[in-house]
């Protein structure tokens, strides 16, 4: 099992900055893929970031150029850094860590989220 923590939301107006932490413990390792997706209120959860054991990293359209995943597997944490923000990016943002084991097929795990509020 894995338990993924996540932390540094908040109150920022827009325009402002913030940085969000997953912090990871139980069975991790630094084979797995990690992400951070987000959910407004009446929107389905949709993709942010992610960023590959390898390091490889993909973004969503709307935060590219504003947004940077990033991890540190010594400390089994992955960050989002999240510059410019924007009201309508006022969510949920939910960590995932997800690999494909050998027989058990697709782990796949989630945090319970962060809120972040992006308002003046």
């Amino acid at each position: 099992q894995v338990q993924l923590v996540e932390s540094g939301g908040g109150l920022v107006r827009p325009g402002g900055s913030l940085r969000l932490s997953c912090a990871a413990s139980g069975s991790i390792s630094s084979s797995y893929n990690m992400g951070w997706y987000r959910q407004a209120p009446g929107k389905q959860r949709e993709l942010v970031a992610t960023i590959t054991s390898g390091g490889s990293t993909n973004y969503a359209d709307s935060v590219k150029g504003r947004f940077t995943i990033s991890r540190d597997d010594a400390k089994n944490t992955v960050y989002l850094q999240m510059n410019s923000l924007k009201p309508e990016e006022t969510a949920v943002y939910y960590c995932r860590a997800d690999r494909v084991a050998p027989i058990l097929g697709l782990l796949d795990y989630w945090g319970k989220g962060t809120l972040v509020t992006v308002s003046s």
